[in-house]
């Protein structure tokens, strides 16, 4: 009987937080009219984008590839020796399911995760194989990449733990982040650094809309300071700025030729929820008048003004007149 490999790696044992992954994978027969074959590694040796590639090439031209993923909080309620076997036996049913035939399993490592099932007495592990065995190369790069992409969006939920650059394994970073920020969902409780910290006083809800104020109040002042630095250079003097009273806001106030500028400062990382320039709604304008009006006479100046917005979208800058 041709033999037909059955690869299995796991991602995502280590970390802080996040789910832990079991990659599962059969490569095509015909190795020949597959050379993209031969580029396969431990996802650990591999580059990002080369990984993401790969990705793309496997989830198309394999015969069967799957993942099999157990939650931080199973994790925590079943221990990691029952989590790595049952996503394995997750991601093995989701093959079996394709009807795609093997006749051995191949597991990185010197664990047996198919123990106690029909499928034991087919299973081999071998250390390194993610690096020796090109079916457990692909499936460590399947359950890399989909590890991967799902602690980036996290980090999109939960702004200040860099999900996005650790992906939930225990930097300096980490955990400083979970001593200020408190434990999310995410976390696993069960592991002694993030247990220390699960019984400190935390409100989830609070602390998201806390980070995601923090990091929004972040990006206004970075943004306000570039404002400041193009205004500048096109012969403004900024003579206020973060000016506030208990019934009115201004960012800066400049001076150019005989002429008071009040200008609002947009900011924003991209354009996915609108650019900076459509914040400024008729209301808002009101308000920058109104603030306007209140500051020349409150200190006395006589000069005409006008108002202005200057906005901020990634590393592009525009700064515009309002009212003239």
């Amino acid at each position: 009987m041709e033999k037909i490999i059955l690869g299995i790696d796991e991602v995502g044992r280590g970390p802080y937080a996040g789910p832990l992954v079991i990659g599962a994978c059969i490569l095509p027969k015909n190795r020949e009219e597959s050379p993209w074959i031969d580029e396969l590694n431990d996802s650990k040796k591999l580059s990002e984008k080369k990984r993401e590639e790969l990705y793309e090439i496997i989830k198309k031209e394999a015969p069967a590839s799957a993942t099999g993923w157990v939650s931080s909080k199973e994790l925590d309620e079943i221990g990691m020796s029952a989590a790595l076997k049952l996503a394995t036996r997750r991601a093995v049913e989701q093959i079996r399911e394709k009807k795609v035939p093997f006749t051995e399993i191949i597991i990185d490592g010197i664990s047996n995760f198919l123990v106690g099932t029909t499928l034991e007495n087919h299973v081999t592990t071998m250390k390194k194989a993610d690096f020796l065995i090109k079916e457990v190369s692909a499936a460590s790069i399947v359950a890399k990449v989909e590890r991967d992409n799902y602690m980036k969006n996290l980090a999109k939920k939960y702004p200040g733990y860099g999900f996005e650059k650790h992906v939930g394994y225990g930097t300096a970073f980490h955990q400083k982040a979970m001593e200020n920020l408190g434990l999310t969902p995410e976390h696993r409780r069960s592991f002694a650094p993030v247990k220390k910290l699960a019984k400190m006083p935390e409100n989830l809800e609070n602390n998201r809309e806390s980070v995601v104020k923090n990091t929004t109040t972040k990006i206004g002042q970075l943004g306000e300071q570039k404002i400041v630095d193009l205004l500048e250079r096109n012969g403004h003097k900024i003579l206020v700025r973060n000016y506030k009273t208990k019934f009115y806001e201004i960012d800066i106030v400049s001076r150019k030729n005989a002429k008071i500028f009040f200008t609002e400062v947009k900011a924003r990382k991209d354009s996915t929820h609108g650019t900076p320039a459509e914040m400024v709604g008729k209301k808002k304008l009101e308000k920058m008048q109104l603030g306007a009006e209140c500051f020349m006479k409150d200190k006395k100046l006589t000069e005409k003004f006008t108002l202005a917005v200057g906005t901020v979208e990634g590393e592009k800058l525009d700064w515009f007149v309002l009212e003239d």
